[in-house]
């Protein structure tokens, strides 16, 4: 496979939107048209902090990642946050997870950022087989207050 990387734009506007959706009911949630719409707007525009890359092989749609430049309090340098990472089981253990987080990676260092970080699943062990090649898991435990 020869996976080749496309930067959101809007001719890849369908697949972005088949591959997230098929992430969220990876996880076993869904979000309404509006959370696209919008999500999908924040993308494309110049102005806002956050992005897509999404992975084919050929003309197929294989893969995508989210993520997100943000500030934090410990450092003067922004951070990426990958916050969606998702590989189409054609896609799996063929090296597409791994080459989508190498160029989040390389983007942010070009863009002099201070890190890249991602949550998973606890249970998702097919992805953090990956994750512990390429990054170190952190000791920290994610609390959540729904609002």
């Amino acid at each position: 496979m020869t996976v080749t990387l496309t930067p959101a734009q809007p001719e890849v506007e369908s697949d972005w939107r088949r591959l997230w959706r098929d992430y969220l009911m990876f996880y076993k949630t869904k979000r309404d048209d509006v959370v696209f719409d919008t999500t999908w707007a924040r993308i494309l525009n110049p102005e806002t902090d956050m992005f897509a890359l999404l992975a084919y092989d050929g003309d197929r749609a294989v893969g995508l990642v989210n993520y997100l430049y943000h500030h934090s309090f410990w450092d003067i340098e922004k951070r990426c946050y990958l916050n969606d990472l998702y590989v189409h089981p054609d896609g799996r253990n063929l090296g597409v997870g791994r080459t989508m987080i190498n160029a989040v990676v390389e983007q942010a260092k070009s863009d002099q950022l201070k890190q890249v970080y991602w949550l998973t699943a606890k249970d998702n062990t097919n992805a953090r087989a990956l994750y512990d090649k390429v990054a170190h898991l952190s000791p920290f435990l994610k609390y959540d207050i729904h609002l």
